[in-house]
């Protein structure tokens, strides 16, 4: 098979050579290991999981930092050499080849060649090249089927293990050679049996006192006989012994033969021979659940992993060095992402090291096509995981279980706070927003670019502003159950309400913020020469809409702290008090209504503002709840 650089591209002469071209140990059958691989379906079976298992493991490049640091190597030409060996070949079909060539002949061959600037590689079947002359330590060169020679450096050459000679490998089939063509013999025995029908393949006798036949009685009844053999005993109906004969089988039956037991044996020791643990290959008769997941575990450590190590070094050794930029460059299979275990456990054992979830809602919902909703960006914070350094500093406020603190104000004043707090935020982003759109009369510029610019400093900024005060709000609810119910604050602490004050903090933030950006993308939507007065409008809308959402939350905060304090306080009922100038129609109806402490009201809330309701529900919220034991 020789080739030629046509126009830039590699092209191919056509020129084969006949099977026996194949290095073959002295003496060997002419049955090649080509044909043993196509006719037989255990060898197949057995070197297409091989081939298949690897060639799926990314292959990946890395240059070493130091011993404790690598660098990922994604556009090295190496990198870019594996992907594309060659026009329209994947890196899938290039290592499934390399692995059922060694698999098969225990040799595989790529030749180096150089189409332009770019080295290219071609696998080469191992009956198209041989090593020729030399020593047995090395070969003088490579001569291709059609007479074409390559030196040492033009050729990768991967060879297992021969007793004689450094220059090749020994064939694992070799070994099993003798006990393929046995099952092949007996393949053809069984074919033959079932050729026959699965006659009744036996002896007809007669007692010696049975009267003699005439000629035409014995023509009947081999006729008759002729006519029920001839479909194996189906189709020419019952037969009729005459005369006290007897009908003695001496066919081996199926069970006799053990086909079943046959192909079994085979396959088991064709898996043996490429160290495969047979469930793998679905050899099932003392699989477990256990055992199995257990040896798909040690797949890619005992069976798969000489076969990783073997291609990885060879590729350091005889192809990097072709390649510029190789320094502390090496190449290693992903085998880590085999071994990270199931969704499963991989999940869990992230959920245990961080303590909290580790994908937010809207990465959850991409996994099943989902659209993304508003705040769920976020990760959520379970309520009993607390993080110390995370916590909202709250101006130095004093925290203790004996008593109210003293810096901490009522609820109106706390509310205020945070609705002044956060109204003079929103005054102060849309005036940057302003600033960066420019006075200049030259058109309106990309305000959704501009406005994104910004957000993740806006975020943070926002989920601190509203955890600072919101922790002081918590508090505020907490005291008011805490000062009627367990002035000591028995079994209650503020720290506990940490966790939620932050996820709370985290969902108003984005809320907020993506009520601004409903604000400027109406803007750049509607246009015009008007933009400007529309802008200032919107960042007048958006800081109305600030003092809103600071009720809501307030709300929400206080009446979380009270709830926690309840629980804490060992209180058992709940009744809603409503409040406010003008309450909601639905909320003026259950006024005075009392439920459970863990139970829900009508509307579905489970305290007033509560972040699980409906925005009609809980939006510009003022009411409040009361607390009993419920004895």
């Amino acid at each position: 098979m020789a080739f030629v650089v046509s126009s830039g591209q590699l092209t191919l002469t056509g020129a084969s050579v006949l099977p026996s071209y194949a290095v073959l140990p002295i003496g060997a059958s002419p049955w090649e290991y080509a044909q043993i691989w196509r006719c037989q379906p255990q060898v197949r079976t057995v070197v297409s999981f091989l081939a298949r298992n690897i060639a799926q493991i990314g292959l990946h490049v890395f240059r070493r930092v130091s011993d404790t640091d690598r660098e990922r190597l994604a556009d090295h030409p190496l990198a870019l050499l594996l992907a594309e060996p060659m026009p329209r070949m994947t890196a899938y079909r290039f290592i499934e080849r390399l692995v059922s060539d060694l698999a098969v002949y225990d040799e595989a061959y790529w030749i180096k060649a150089r189409v332009g600037e770019r080295m290219q590689l071609l696998p080469v079947p191992p009956t198209l090249i041989r090593p020729r002359g030399g020593s047995w330590l090395a070969p003088e060169d490579y001569q291709a089927a059609s007479g074409q020679r390559f030196a040492l450096d033009e050729v990768v050459h991967f060879r297992g293990y021969s007793p004689e000679d450094l220059r090749h490998g020994a064939s694992p089939v070799e070994a099993l050679r003798a006990l393929l063509l046995e099952d092949q013999e007996s393949a053809k025995q069984r074919a033959a049996m079932w050729r026959s029908g699965a006659r009744m393949t036996g002896v007809l006798t007669r007692p010696s006192d049975a009267p003699e036949w005439s000629t035409e009685e014995k023509r009947r009844f081999r006729e008759m006989w002729r006519t029920f053999a001839a479909g194996g005993g189906a189709e020419g109906g019952t037969p009729i012994l005459e005369d006290g004969m007897a009908y003695t089988p001496i066919a081996m039956s199926p069970e006799q033969a053990q086909y079943i037991e046959a192909r079994k044996l085979t396959r088991e020791e064709v898996a043996a021979a490429y160290h495969i643990p047979p469930p793998l290959v679905g050899i099932l008769d003392h699989a477990t659940y256990s055992n199995i997941t257990e040896q798909h575990k040690i797949l890619y450590q005992d069976t798969l992993g000489p076969w990783l190590q073997m291609i990885q070094q060879e590729i350091k050794v005889n192809l990097l060095p072709d390649l510029p930029d190789s320094q502390g460059v090496y190449v290693e299979f992903n085998i880590a992402e085999k071994m990270r275990g199931s969704f499963e456990e991989q999940a869990a054992a992230a959920s245990t090291a961080t303590g909290r979830p580790w994908m937010t809602v809207n990465e959850q919902r991409a996994r099943f096509n989902l659209p993304q909703i508003d705040g769920g960006d976020s990760l959520i914070t379970p309520l009993n995981v607390t993080d110390p350094a995370a916590a909202p500093k709250a101006r130095g406020l004093a925290r203790t279980k004996a008593a109210r603190p003293d810096e901490l104000g009522t609820f109106p004043d706390e509310r205020d706070a945070l609705t002044e707090a956060l109204a003079r935020w929103t005054r102060r982003q849309a005036g940057k927003l302003l600033a960066a759109a420019g006075a200049k009369d030259d058109g309106m510029p990309d305000l959704l670019t501009l406005w994104a610019a910004g957000r993740k400093e806006r975020l943070a900024q926002l989920e601190a502003l509203l955890a600072d005060h919101g922790y002081r709000l918590a508090q505020v609810g907490a005291w008011e159950v805490l000062g009627a119910w367990n002035a000591e604050a028995e079994g209650w602490s503020a720290d506990v309400m940490l966790a939620w004050v932050l996820a709370a903090a985290e969902t108003h933030a984005a809320q907020h913020e993506e009520a601004g950006r409903k604000a400027v993308a109406a803007v750049a939507e509607e246009g015009g020469e008007q933009w400007r007065e529309h802008l200032v409008a919107a960042a007048g809308a958006w800081e109305g809409v600030s003092r809103i959402r600071s009720t809501t939350a307030a709300t929400e905060l206080r009446s979380f702290g009270g709830h926690d304090a309840a629980g804490a306080s060992g209180l058992k009922q709940k009744t809603w008090r409503t409040g406010g100038k003008n309450p909601r129609p639905s909320h003026r109806a259950q006024d005075g209504e009392s439920v459970g402490l863990d139970d829900v009201f009508s509307n579905g809330l489970r305290w007033p503002g509560d972040g699980h309701g409906k925005a009609k529900e809980t939006s510009n919220c003022n009411c409040t709840l009361d607390y009993a034991r419920g004895d």
